[in-house]
């Protein structure tokens, strides 16, 4: 008897853990490259050197017929993924690597509601209950009049908001063309859409900074990649509690590698929104309804 291919928790696991480590490797590269490139600039050039990645897309792309209004979704997915993107580098200049992981978290929660607005999704009392507990999750992050709320922190809650609006963006766009399409226009919009602000305040970058964000670039599609087969081997209620380990291994490679302290606050409030979006995703499967809040990692940049 075959195996059902969305039936196989363990290889689901094993590749959601690849996913992890392979996006901690991205915030890692990023915080180790520090200040000296604007942030726009490292986006771009991440960007701009990851559309190597796009070459086998080449031919759907061109075999692609493009409404108007498609068009549109994609320009405008751009801007909203390019903004989220310069904010996300930035905090990654001016925050903990631990507190821009768990405040990445907010993404799927600012999904629920977007689609309750915009997408005509049901609201139910359980899920109004875990969006206040993630929100109380944020706040214990954050924790405004305790501690000063950085622009670093400020730049992570519209960079989760604006992660989150991009993916609901997506869900019209796959509704109206291949999914490759929609990949491969995301990069090519953001890459576009981000050279005018790297190009305002361009800094020549060397070779190693280049081979840097080249790395990043692969790291990045490598976190997609296995992200993608994690789904493919197991359900989101599976998968999606082994995103916590992210923050874990953002808190160690932060006190160890670049003497960050560890915040019982922030590893309790990630957790708190982790468990808060977990329960989210497993409400869906027990009603058998098709998934419209995201994993946390379907959101990275």
């Amino acid at each position: 008897m075959s195996q059902n291919p969305r039936n196989q928790p363990l290889m689901g696991v094993i590749w959601m853990l690849l996913t992890g480590l392979n996006f901690v490797a991205v915030t890692a590269l990023v915080k180790y490259m520090g200040g000296r490139i604007p942030p726009a600039e490292m986006a771009f050039l991440r960007y701009l050197l990851g559309l190597v990645f796009l070459l086998p897309m080449l031919g759907a792309v061109r075999r692609a017929r493009v409404s108007a209004r498609m068009w549109g979704l994609f320009a405008t997915r751009g801007v909203v993924h390019s903004a989220g993107v310069i904010l996300w580098f930035y905090a990654m200049t001016q925050i903990p690597l631990a507190e821009v992981t768990a405040m990445n978290y907010l993404s799927p929660v600012y999904v629920t509601l977007g689609a309750a607005l915009f997408l005509g999704e049901r609201l139910a009392l359980r899920r109004v209950g875990a969006i206040v507990a993630a929100l109380v999750g944020a706040m214990i992050i954050l924790r405004p009049g305790f501690r000063e709320v950085s622009p670093g922190h400020i730049a992570m809650l519209f960079t989760a908001l604006a992660f989150g609006a991009s993916y609901l963006l997506a869900k019209f766009t796959v509704d109206g063309t291949n999914p490759t399409v929609v990949v491969a226009m995301l990069s090519i919009w953001v890459t576009l859409g981000l050279a005018p602000f790297a190009l305002m305040d361009w800094v020549t970058p060397t070779l190693g900074e280049i081979g840097i964000l080249f790395a990043v670039a692969c790291f990045a599609t490598a976190g997609h990649f296995s992200m993608t087969l994690a789904f493919a081997a197991a359900p989101l209620t599976v998968t999606q509690p082994v995103t916590f380990l992210q923050l874990v291994w953002a808190t160690a490679l932060g006190a160890l590698v670049f003497a960050e302290p560890v915040d019982i606050w922030v590893v309790s409030g990630g957790g708190l929104i982790l468990a808060a979006v977990s329960f989210i995703t497993w409400r869906e499967a027990v009603l058998k309804r098709r998934a419209i809040t995201p994993p946390e990692v379907a959101t990275k940049v």
